[in-house]
């Protein structure tokens, strides 16, 4: 019986970057690596500061014209404390293991951040930031996928970008199981269960104390004072996420074609003006991905130090934030079912 003929095609070849990850690091001065203590805590310490005197500001003015005012200032500062808890999480805010699960817990639990469990689905961004496959946020859906999405989902998707944050915390991306309360989600390690349960008594505690309070003092008081920055809050974290993963120049990799230096560079840098200084240069998005490890506070030295090694490889935005969003909201929808390195592509939502 004669054989089905068989076609050998050559594999698509993979393109290495024109440098390794030796070589960026070499080109940053040491002491961006070196994290201190002191320096971390007094942000920490002056971004509770802001937020007192914010506070203090609200409650005797007390005016449904300040109110709103009062919520954009205050859920910048609560995003501002998230990056803190932020730092904490990689390691960076210090040399102490202990310290910075602290402050972690210190900066993520009244905003209802669970630390030890974003701490970990966090990493595994970093670990795998640009791979489709494996990336745990703001990976674009395949077209195929985006076919078997219902209404609900896609709506909630590509058109509620700037509000999904909470529902991240209970659901995940797409694709994805489990959640960020219950020890027993894929997201975990059987060794993480008491880092994550304690996350989740942490922010249950700050649920009950939010409660007694509303209870005490009415649900206008709960809109008013926390209620208000919490949503601003929301919307800064949704935002900073999506501008930085999500755009049409981003390349995103399949299988072989990624490793962790190409996936650490598919994100891009932005530049939020006066802001930059408040939430402590997270827009210096792409150094930070590559040494995850490193202080906020050395983020631009060390962005500096790689522009001439990456060369065309490093990207930053020339959009404003508005503009970059509109991009991205409009552009970013779906990605090829196949290829190894693919783009972002519209389609009609």
């Amino acid at each position: 019986m004669q054989q089905p003929m068989t076609v050998n095609r050559p594999e698509p070849k993979v393109v290495d970057l024109p440098f390794s990850l030796k070589d960026v690091k070499e080109a940053i001065p040491p002491h961006c690596f070196e994290s201190s203590a002191i320096r971390s805590l007094a942000y920490f310490f002056w971004d509770i500061f802001v937020i007192s005197v914010l506070y203090v500001i609200a409650d005797y003015l007390d005016s449904w014209f300040f109110w709103p005012i009062f919520w954009v200032m205050q859920g910048t500062m609560f995003w501002a404390l998230f990056v803190v808890g932020h730092d904490c999480g990689h390691g960076s805010f210090s040399r102490y293991k202990w310290l910075n699960n602290l402050m972690g817990h210190l900066s993520h639990t009244p905003i209802l951040v669970p630390f030890h469990g974003w701490r970990i689905s966090h990493r595994t961004h970093h670990k795998n930031t640009g791979n489709l496959d494996t990336d745990e946020t703001r990976y674009p859906v395949t077209e195929s996928k985006y076919d078997e999405m219902d209404w609900l989902e896609k709506f909630a998707r590509f058109k509620l970008v700037l509000f999904l944050y909470p529902l991240y915390l209970f659901k995940r991306s797409p694709g994805r199981k489990g959640t960020h309360f219950d020890p027993k989600s894929d997201l975990f390690r059987p060794s993480e269960k008491w880092d994550v349960l304690t996350s989740t008594i942490c922010c249950s505690l700050m649920v009950a104390f939010l409660g007694v309070l509303t209870y005490q003092f009415g649900f206008l008081w709960l809109l008013k004072y926390y209620l208000g920055p919490y949503i601003v809050f929301v919307v800064w974290l949704d935002l900073v996420t999506f501008l930085h993963h999500t755009d049409p120049d981003v390349p995103w990799y399949r299988g072989r074609d990624w490793y962790f230096l190409k996936g650490a560079l598919s994100t891009v840098d932005h530049d939020y003006g006066f802001i930059n200084n408040i939430h402590h240069n997270i827009g210096t998005h792409v150094a930070h991905h590559i040494f995850l490890t490193m202080p906020h506070y050395h983020l631009k030295t060390a962005t500096e130090a790689i522009k001439p090694v990456l060369g065309e490889y490093y990207r930053k935005s020339d959009y404003s934030i508005l503009e970059a969003f509109i991009r991205g909201y409009n552009i970013c929808h779906v990605v090829p079912d196949e290829g190894g390195k693919v783009y972002c592509e519209p389609r009609e939502l």
